[in-house]
């Protein structure tokens, strides 16, 4: 039994090394990292964590991408995902409204915080000239779908 190794210093070019790239490891990588961020993208549009109550109501569209306003437990009020004072606010918002005022505003109340705080938030939005104004919460799993018109 005879084999050749193609050693022997003919022109054989079996030895010769490969010089294409194997993709076919780098595609499935792409494809593990297109998954975990259309997983994780819907839950860093949120920001701050808040436990939002339940309605049955319709979904409203916007063309807009709205500022999000949170109303946290304990006071605290964000916009987006940054801290802001009460104080400080109405300014904030004046100065959001003159770079888009066709930008509509979603507040975000928690369920424990009081009625009281929430409508003090949205009294502050007014009065920054600010016409939009959207409350969010979660959809109730238990009331029957209804379409938006």
């Amino acid at each position: 039994m005879a084999m050749s190794m193609g050693g022997g210093g003919g022109d054989d070019d079996d030895a010769a090394p490969m010089a294409e790239m194997n993709v076919t490891p780098l595609v499935d990588v792409m494809l593990v990292l297109l998954i975990i961020f259309m997983v994780a993208a819907p839950m860093m549009t949120v920001g701050v964590p808040v436990n939002l109550p339940r309605t049955a109501a319709a979904r409203a569209a916007s063309t807009n991408p709205p500022v999000v306003l949170t109303v946290a437990p304990g006071g605290r009020i964000f916009i987006r995902q940054e801290e802001i004072s009460e104080a400080a606010l109405t300014e904030r918002l004046v100065a959001l409204h003159a770079q888009d005022p066709e930008a509509p505003v979603h507040v975000r109340g928690d369920r424990a915080v009081p009625y009281g705080d929430v409508l003090r938030v949205m009294g502050r939005v007014s009065r920054a000239g600010i016409t939009k104004v959207s409350l969010i919460a979660e959809a109730d799993a238990a009331a029957p779908a209804v379409q938006a018109r």
